[in-house]
């Protein structure tokens, strides 16, 4: 081979190799850990984690090409041991999607691993964030309503059933948020004519008990606050309601496909489209630290006229006409 011809062929070669650098390093495989407070197979944790996924897509991230994705499901007796198990992964960004319990964990685990969340009611409450505009550490992510949207969860049960005086509040009292979500519907309680007693949500049975005895008095009604409990048991809390005559109102529109009667609260499953983006920009070199803690953007008021039809209530038709959903 000539010299000429040699070094040719070199500086062709030199030439390429960034280019065949800048396409490998594209494709890099990134890693996301998911930690999911609900059973494998929940239809609602499904849906939130095919929107989550289909989001990314849509923002280039492809699982099996550029992507990874390890989702954990757990309960309250192993929720913190998924959460080590994800963290020992070391993977890019980790997710908490269902709440309070699976962020908890998951900061308990590391200060490191940049953490999205969604499904959080009180962040800063919580000690997750510094603030809602700077968070601090390595946690960021979507709220889904402030304490003073509690309170209009009474003023539907009014308007939904005018004859209810007493108000069972189901809350999680391990949470901060529980008892800032009650002590909003206290606030409003007396000048609607209604009395408010909290029910701990922690397992199934007691939620059954508690809402058996509070069943046993007149003119009662429910009110579910929002927690990753309820969640679990949504269709436990429809079912106990319905078999008890109570009429109750739900923070999301899961419980009111559950059976439940009437929901008002933001779109779940559009905070983790949303999610999906906080993800990418991380992914991309952005902290966690420096993203504010978002609100909801989108609220639905979801009726079971069906089930309004079993407790024997006229569904108001301005109420109707509010409603973003109606099922029947």
């Amino acid at each position: 081979m000539r010299r000429r011809e040699f070094i040719t062929l070199l500086g062709g070669a030199v030439g390429a190799w960034p280019l065949a650098a800048g396409a490998q390093q594209a494709e890099r495989v990134r890693r996301i850990g998911v930690l999911v407070y609900l059973a494998a197979g929940d239809a609602e944790g499904q849906a939130r984690l095919a929107a989550f996924t289909q989001a990314l897509g849509e923002l280039g991230w492809s699982e099996g090409r550029n992507l990874r994705i390890d989702a954990r499901w757990a309960n309250a007796g192993d929720v913190q041991r998924h959460a080590a198990e994800l963290v020992a992964a070391a993977p890019d960004v980790l997710v908490a999607a269902t709440g309070t319990p699976t962020v908890a964990s998951l900061l308990q685990a590391t200060r490191t691993i940049p953490i999205v969340f969604a499904i959080v009611i009180d962040p800063v409450g919580a000690g997750f964030v510094a603030s809602m505009a700077q968070p601090g550490g390595n946690a960021t992510g979507f709220t889904t309503w402030e304490y003073s949207m509690s309170g209009k969860w009474l003023e539907l049960l009014k308007e939904i059933a005018p004859g209810v005086t007493r108000a069972a509040v189901l809350r999680d009292p391990a949470s901060a948020s529980g008892t800032g979500q009650f002590g909003a519907v206290q606030i409003v309680a007396p000048a609607l004519g209604v009395q408010v007693t909290p029910v701990d949500v922690r397992d199934a049975g007691e939620i059954e008990r508690a809402v058996a005895a509070f069943a046993r008095g007149p003119n009662g009604g429910l009110i579910v606050t929002g927690s990753a409990g309820g969640i679990v048991h949504r269709e436990l809390i429809a079912k106990a309601a319905a078999r008890h005559k109570l009429p109750a109102v739900f923070p999301s529109r899961v419980y009111v496909t559950s059976g439940g009667l009437i929901s008002y609260g933001p779109d779940l499953i559009d905070q983790f489209r949303r999610a999906a983006g906080y993800v990418d920009r991380i992914l991309k070199g952005e902290k966690p630290g420096d993203l504010p803690v978002q609100a909801p953007t989108k609220y639905e008021l979801v009726i079971n006229l069906k089930t309004a039809k079993a407790l024997g209530l006229d569904v108001p038709t301005t109420l109707l006409a509010r409603a973003d959903e109606v099922i029947e």
